[in-house]
Formats: structure tokens, C-alpha cells, sequence
């Protein structure tokens, strides 16, 4: 049970990097919510994704990992980076329950800006 909560650990608390980063810097990022979250929407949802990993990782006692749950956690996070990676690449990318009308920031023009 320890290495499952290291696993779901590192895949949730990773995914919080990279909502804070674009929140932080006051960019528009794909959430749940929607495919162009605003900045706050995007530190909020990087928060709980941080809080939610760490609640995680304490009931799985991370004090007492050994070597296995250690590689589970970081399984858990290079398999929501590339993932992730993966499919922000897409153009239009969304999540399959955003509408398909929607789109998606245009993420060239967000680096220029």
C-alpha cells in the first residue's frame, strides 16, 4: 500500500509545478476547469495539487520509505510529466471533457508575450 501511495504521491504532486509556474508568472494554463484557466485559477488548482500529494505521502509515512516506494514516487512524477508534456505539445489539446469549441491558449503567442 506504501508504494501506491508513493506512486499517486509523485504523479499528483508534480503535476503542481506546472500550474503554480504559469500562475505565479501570470499566464493562462489548461486545468479541469477549462483549456485557458486564468492565472489564480492555476495557482489555486497547483495548491490543492500540492496539499493532495502531501497528505498522501504523510498517511503513506514517508519517513519510512525504503528504496521501492522511493522509485514509485518518482515514477509517479515522470509519468505525469510526459504525459503532460505530450499532450500540451497537441495543438488544440484539451482535456476530453472540455468542450470542443473551446480553445486552447495559444501557447507560441503566450511565450512572446
Amino acid at each position: 500500500m506504501e508504494t501506491i501511495a508513493a506512486f499517486f504521491s509523485g504523479l499528483i504532486l508534480l503535476n503542481a509545478v506546472p500550474h503554480l509556474v504559469c500562475g505565479i508568472c501570470g499566464k493562462k494554463h489548461m486545468t479541469p476547469f477549462s483549456s485557458e484557466s486564468s492565472a489564480l485559477v492555476n495557482v489555486m488548482w497547483g495548491w490543492m495539487n500540492l496539499v493532495a500529494g502531501s497528505v498522501i505521502a504523510v498517511a503513506g509515512d514517508f519517513r519510512d520509505w525504503d528504496v521501492e516506494n522511493y522509485i514509485a514516487f518518482a515514477a509517479g512524477g515522470f509519468i505525469t510529466s510526459v504525459s503532460l508534456a505530450l499532450l500540451w505539445s497537441k495543438e488544440g489539446a484539451r482535456l476530453p471533457w472540455h468542450r470542443k469549441g473551446q480553445k486552447p491558449e495559444n501557447r507560441q503567442s503566450a511565450k512572446t508575450k
